[in-house]
């Protein structure tokens, strides 16, 4: 769509870079920008233009465009806002979409720009004059609507204007009133408070008196007498009439018509549309009856932008639809979540991150050509949410019955079972205590089942005062690699349902032997955070953008992949060292394999050789879950969706702490994880009725992200919220610890005197093993099994060297001191007393027996002229003393005292590896 800079308004060039709120008002038929200052502030005789700008972690700006109508707005003055609300989208690249709100009917998106409200004022917007201060107080009645945004519209001050479904404040010169109808619900009447608080300090600079009414109580209060008198005494409030929402159509039909060049409307199809029916070189309207869209397609001028939405504006007006019908406007590629909807299958695609990972990916595609390229962005180090000076247990599953697990068996699962991690740690002022079920990706479904029974039980027993989480294998997320530290997955099980599945399916026994060969992919972030997770033993289960481990008869290779990171070199090597410090492995760059290493994995075969880009979590979204007893029909909702028959979930935008309400239940989804969370007095009573609606909500998958069913999903209860939940708010801990329901609390904060809830129980729980704890490293429990175990005699020693779980060795304690700021790099010298000297003779003897001296041009993997005959895993040995030291800026001898790792990663810096 062509768009040329003389075409754009000057007062919108340059916006949109910045995150937050932009607004603009149109006066005198001249564009102005509104100030900060009086943002929020809408006159009811004009019309304004809202940019929202998000920035997100990854990918482009999203922008959403409000052209606000005030109800005294002229129409000249609104058909402006129109078409300088496309003007804006025009300027920012057609990458908006756009929303007509009309004064009392806002959409829930737009009023949660500005909470608590959006009380318009009589008048027009004027960027000269200053406010006026009126000679008298005027006494004026707003009904509340909304339990998360609260629509806010001025009544007539009169009897006739009260019923018993709504809010309403009356606000005169000495007090504010609150009076609560009969059947609003209790998170609209503490909404409502909001309200009236933020009147209190914007009206009466915080001085006044504050009442709260409920409807039918009229004796025994001075309070409810005196609101009373506002009206000439009590008389009854008359029964509602039913609503027009009850006397519409079960059925409303939905209808899409093209918009012609003429801006015509002709009809092109009727109940559930498909995505076909749109083509990108037209614009098109779907009338779903209490909201409208028009698609624009992405080959369409401004001009016929233009056009479109003017002619449905008119058709809105010929067709006298009620004030209250919405308006989206959208362009071709940004398609919202509900109007998705109301299309049968449309593509569910995840839309790509285009630049960050174009990037890389055009960086990964430079270097297998053989270009030099600086570096391949290295991803950002995850940073544990929780304290990680905790204490971890662990459990395999079996059926009916836990089998702990002590010492090195802590860390080491098998994907054929399912493994129940407790970890208890010092939290805000008090111990915290997680526990996950870790499900592996070739258990059987009854194991599952046992696993999330075991966790509720084990929970249940604790009083509830834990976070439960349920993490697949291949699908977990950060924070469970960084309580574990070091974690080896092997393929196979241990448990009795596995064994029975494999004997049902007449499937080999894949359990993890020494005798066996094995492919271990190495991954993680550091060395409090790193993973070998075994893979079947084929060529395709490489991957370019890692390191691996192949044990084959009695030879070790280390296979390194072009995309690999130096982080990932050095992961590989504290592996090795961790699992068997003797092992001496025949290292491997991709594209210099020898024979032997394709035959070990059954022949060369076609791998990914692209740069693997691993989802984190992405701002989330926050969705509310309340019951849907009279069972609405599917096309009956226009701003939420249908869980499963008792459920519906309808999504909060801008959401804040204030929004968990302690009678709801709400999800936080960030794509790559699910936190469930349940208030206190909502209708959820068990952690397992929260772990199906974590599961059918994944099912759903709302946003149409790519939702995998085996998304980690955490669950937990008002006022044990971790770390890794609150991290997502501004959080104020003392708002999850107050007593009541969310009026009561509302109420309390308003009136000076919140109380926080006396949970001295739960507040007292402290470990005792708090005081017990190495400072260097959480420890990890150790408890006795009579469990069986395979035939890994050989690993199973070589893991407790590394690893001593109730008092760390050198060994571990300098692995893990290593990333501390406060101590220099120690080279790990204590793996070095059993490995230094025997391996530095053996490298010099089977590298260079001969004593060849080769130039360092002629050695390096880069070199246009390179040796050949040579151990290239060892091409540092043939280089002269002198070169070497000149190279490496140390002796040979010491350079072989150096940590394996560290050789690797000076001869990389060479390119001698």
């Amino acid at each position: 769509m062509a768009f040329y800079a003389k075409d754009i308004d000057p007062e919108f060039r340059g916006t949109g870079a910045n995150a937050g709120l932009e607004i603009w008002c149109i006066e005198n038929n001249q564009l102005v920008r509104v100030p900060k200052s009086s943002q929020g502030r809408f006159y009811s005789g004009s019309a304004y233009i809202v940019l929202n700008t998000k920035l997100p972690k990854d990918g482009p700006p999203e922008h959403y465009i409000h052209y606000w109508l005030g109800k005294d707005a002229d129409e000249m003055e609104a058909k402006m806002a129109s078409d300088k609300a496309l003007e804006l989208d025009a300027a920012l690249g057609s990458c908006t979409v756009q929303v007509r709100d009309v004064q009392g009917t806002e959409s829930e998106r737009f009023l949660s720009y500005f909470k608590p409200c959006v009380i318009p004022v009589e008048g027009v917007y004027s960027s000269q004059s200053g406010n006026k201060s009126a000679a008298t107080y005027k006494v004026t009645m707003l009904a509340c609507k909304g339990e998360h945004v609260v629509h806010v519209k001025e009544v007539p001050f009169s009897r006739s204007s009260l019923n018993h479904n709504d809010v309403f404040i009356l606000d005169t010169a000495s007090k504010i009133f609150l009076f609560s109808g009969s059947t609003s619900t209790i998170q609209e009447r503490a909404k409502a408070l909001e309200v009236v608080q933020y009147i209190k300090e914007n009206k009466h600079n915080g001085n006044c008196d504050v009442a709260t009414i409920e409807d039918g109580k009229f004796v025994g209060d001075a309070d409810v007498g005196e609101f009373w008198s506002f009206f000439g005494g009590y008389a009854p409030i008359p029964k509602d009439s039913p609503s027009s929402d009850q006397n519409q159509s079960d059925s409303p039909s939905v209808k899409l018509f093209w918009i012609t060049l003429q801006g015509k409307l002709s009809e092109t199809g009727t109940g559930l549309l498909s995505k076909e029916m749109l083509e990108k070189n037209k614009c098109y309207m779907v009338d779903c009856a209490s909201e409208i869209f028009v698609w624009l397609g992405r080959h369409t001028s401004v001009t016929e932008r233009k056009t479109s939405i003017a002619a449905v504006e008119d058709f809105l007006r010929k067709e006298d639809r009620s004030v209250g019908t919405h308006l989206t406007v959208i362009t071709e590629g940004l398609e919202t979540t509900i109007f998705r909807s109301y299309f049968d299958n449309w593509p569910q695609t995840v839309e790509l991150k285009l630049y960050e990972e174009g990037k890389e990916k055009v960086a990964a595609i430079f270097k297998h050509q053989g270009y030099t390229v600086k570096e391949i962005p290295e991803e950002e180090e995850y940073q544990p949410s929780i304290n990680s000076r905790g204490v971890l247990k662990v459990w395999r599953v079996n059926g009916d019955e836990l089998s702990p697990l002590q010492g090195p068996e802590q860390t080491r699962f098998f994907s054929g079972d399912c493994y129940i991690v407790q970890y208890t740690y010092p939290g805000n002022g008090r111990d915290e205590n997680l526990y996950y079920a870790w499900i592996g990706q070739a258990s059987a479904l009854e194991e599952r089942d046992h696993a999330i029974s075991h966790v509720n039980s084990l929970i249940d027993s604790s009083k509830g005062l834990s976070v439960s989480a349920r993490v697949v294998n291949r699908k977990e997320p950060p924070q469970f690699f960084s309580i574990l530290q070091t974690l080896i997955v092997f393929k196979g099980g241990m448990s009795k349902h596995y064994k029975d599945l494999v004997t049902e399916k007449g499937v080999a026994d894949e359990t993890y032997d020494d005798e066996k060969t094995a492919l271990f992919r190495i991954q993680g972030s550091n060395p409090q955070n790193m993973q070998a997770i075994q893979l079947n033993e084929a060529s395709s289960s490489l991957n370019s953008s890692y390191c691996y481990i192949l044990q084959h008869d009695k030879s070790i290779f280390t296979w390194i992949g072009n995309l690999s990171a130096a982080r990932d070199h050095d992961l590989l090597d504290r592996m090795l060292e961790f699992i068997n410090p003797k092992w001496l492995p025949i290292s491997v760059r991709e594209g210099n394999e020898p024979d032997s290493f394709w035959n070990a994995l059954g022949g060369k075969a076609e791998y990914s050789k692209e740069k693997d880009i691993k989802r984190h979590p992405e701002d989330p979204h926050l969705f509310l879950l309340t019951t849907n007893e009279d069972q609405i029909p599917l096309n009956q909702i226009k701003s939420s969706y249908i869980l499963e028959m008792a459920w519906e979930v309808k999504e909060i935008y801008s959401f804040t702490q204030d929004d968990l309400t302690t009678e709801d239940v709400l999800v936080l989804d960030c794509s790559t994880e699910v936190y469930l969370w349940i208030g206190n007095h909502s209708n959820v009573k068990s952690k397992q009725q929260a772990f199906d609606l974590g599961l059918k909500f994944l099912e759903t998958d709302i946003l149409c992200e790519g939702l995998s069913s085996d998304t980690p999903i955490y669950v937990f209860v008002e006022g044990q919220e971790p770390e890794v939940f609150t991290r997502f708010f501004e959080w104020d801990s003392s708002k999850a610890n107050m007593h009541g329901n969310s009026f009561e609390r509302k109420l309390a904060i308003l009136k000076g005197n919140p109380q926080n809830s006396a949970n001295s129980a739960r507040d007292s729980r402290r470990a005792s093993l708090r005081g017990n704890m190495p400072q260097s490293v959480r420890s990890k429990s150790v408890v006795t099994t009579s469990s069986s175990a395979p035939n890994l005699s050989g690993l199973t020693r070589r893991l407790s060297n590394g690893h001593n779980f109730s008092s760390p060795t050198p060994i571990l304690r300098t692995l893990l001191s290593e990333s501390s700021p406060n101590q220099g790099d120690t080279g790990s010298p204590s793996l070095q007393q059993t490995t230094s000297s025997e391996s530095a003779v053996t490298v010099e003897s089977n590298g260079n027996e001969e004593g060849i001296i080769h130039p360092y041009e002629r050695l390096t993997v880069t070199s246009k002229d390179p040796v050949t005959g040579i151990n290239a895993t060892k091409r540092e040995v043939y280089l002269s003393d002198e070169e070497f030291e000149e190279k490496f800026k140390m002796t040979k001898g010491a350079f072989y005292k150096l940590a394996k790792w560290k050789q690797n990663k000076l001869k990389m810096s060479l390119n001698l590896f």
